[in-house]
């Protein structure tokens, strides 16, 4: 009888009316886009930490996978924190249309659980952006990282990023070069790789990618960090060798000694090529084309505080280009720093003098330069066609000779194709010769190297010119 008096005692008590913060967060869980954003943050958050964690541990070493969980995931896990209170105002908004009476939301920190409520939003906040700062921070460095330049846009920056990690430069990272320190030209950099991932994602970007990079930070900001223009180096002794095809056993040896110079602690003077960007000389010059080949104006202050101009009166300015004045730094004769890509001869010949091509076959060079220079439609065309051809190509000058050397011939071609695919990408429009250094004379009638100024033709008023004479650079050794 008792229990029974008890249950009609509940029965009869009235329910507990919730509050205007309950109504609100038991709503969120009553309309989709409340419960979409809850499911959408947490499944981001938790895709993230297992993603970092997948990492440290090495589990994988994927850019995509990178691009997910250090750029997408965060994102996702943004909206939804975003999303959530949209959908609580939405749910308000859709009680008031219909008349649905709430009371309105109010924060009373004497009240136990609006305390309760207050603590949870901090400590789920604080978590959320300590998340997001570790997120953040181990993005901001996989997208600064060579991997990331080189393996995300893979099929773009391939002939880039092959050259670069068998460079002089392959342990510096691309962002110390191509943004620097400092936050300014980090902002520029990101902002300009969106226009460039729009142009990957549409597929309109330029094939080859167009030299000089138009707005590549000065030298100064970047190269100088490490190298030091106004240490004295002297003279540097280069050697060049050359095989002929009459004579694949002894080459011609050439030794020069460049005068690199630098500022001389002995005469306390500035010498030597390095003189070009003394930071006690400023040389300018005005280009009249965009590949800066041809030179019409240049411009010199010497550390004296004396200026001069040389002008080459009959250079015509190309269609469509503005001029634009330019301080002269290292990029204008190290135009390719780090992206150093190989000629067919000296592969060649770096194959004879290494013996990664035998010398006793009779026309391995000239054969071996046929081969590697035909026209290949892709790389995976070459894979299948250009050991094919150099063995071919012996076999039809001397069949006897190919059957004594057969396996010499065909560690030769494939040596031959490894520089093939590590210098020419045809989808890409990247071939023999494509990107030209300006570093000595080796491109001088396209307009490449020292002689776009040093020819003898840019005159001053007085009727000097900029000298021509290969002492200024370079002599015999001693």
């Amino acid at each position: 009888m008792a229990t029974e008096n008890n249950s009609n005692e509940n029965q009869q008590q009235p329910r507990k009316e919730r509050s205007a913060w309950g109504h609100i967060i038991r709503g969120i869980w009553r309309t989709p886009l409340g419960v979409f954003a809850v499911v959408m943050t947490t499944v981001s958050i938790t895709l993230m930490l297992i993603g970092m964690a997948a990492q440290v541990s090495g589990f994988f070493h994927n850019p995509y996978v990178g691009i997910f969980v250090y750029m997408i995931l965060p994102g996702c896990m943004v909206a939804g924190l975003l999303l959530i209170p949209v959908a609580a105002y939405l749910r308000r908004r859709e009680w008031r249309r219909t008349g649905v009476e709430k009371d309105h939301l109010q924060l009373n920190l004497s009240h136990p659980k609006h305390r309760m409520f207050l603590l949870g939003f901090v400590v789920l906040t604080v978590i959320n952006m300590v998340i997001l700062g570790v997120v953040g921070y181990e993005g901001y460095h996989f997208t600064d990282s060579p991997y990331f330049c080189g393996m995300v846009c893979h099929s773009v920056m391939a002939p880039e990023y092959t050259a670069y990690k068998r460079s002089p430069h392959g342990k510096v990272s691309c962002v110390e070069c191509h943004i620097g320190p400092g936050a300014e030209w980090f902002v520029r950099a990101k902002l300009s790789g969106l226009r460039q991932v729009y142009a990957v994602i549409t597929n309109s970007y330029s094939r080859p990618i167009p030299t000089p990079v138009e707005a590549l930070r000065p030298a100064r900001d970047t190269c100088e960090e490490c190298h030091w223009p106004e240490k004295f180096y002297g003279k540097k002794v280069k050697t060049f060798i050359r095989y002929s095809n009459d004579d694949q056993k002894n080459p011609e040896r050439t030794d020069i000694a460049l005068h690199i110079g630098g500022h001389n602690p002995v005469t306390g003077s500035f010498e030597g090529i390095h003189w070009h960007v003394s930071k006690d000389v400023e040389v300018k010059y005005l280009a009249a084309n965009d590949k800066r080949t041809s030179i019409a104006r240049v411009k010199v202050r010497r550390p004296d505080g004396s200026e001069d101009e040389f002008v080459k009166s009959d250079v015509e300015v190309e269609e469509g280009y503005e001029p634009k004045w330019r301080v002269m730094d290292c990029i204008d004769c190290h135009n390719r720093p780090t992206h150093i890509l190989d000629m067919p001869e000296d592969v060649v010949d770096f194959g004879l003098l290494s013996r990664k091509m035998n010398p006793d076959i009779e026309g391995i060079r000239e054969d071996g330069l046929t081969a590697i220079t035909m026209k290949y439609e892709s790389q995976d065309d070459a894979k299948k066609k250009l050991v094919n051809n150099l063995l071919e190509l012996q076999k039809k000058r001397d069949p006897a000779q190919f059957a004594r050397h057969e396996e010499d011939i065909r560690k030769a071609g494939e040596y031959l194709l490894a520089k093939y695919l590590g210098n020419v990408w045809p989808r890409q429009k990247v071939l023999w010769g494509t990107y030209k250094v300006h570093l000595g004379h080796q491109f001088a009638d396209e307009g490449y190297g020292c002689w776009r100024c040093h020819d003898d033709e840019h005159e001053n008023s007085k009727g000097e010119t900029i000298s021509q004479d290969c002492s200024l650079c370079h002599d015999e050794p001693e």
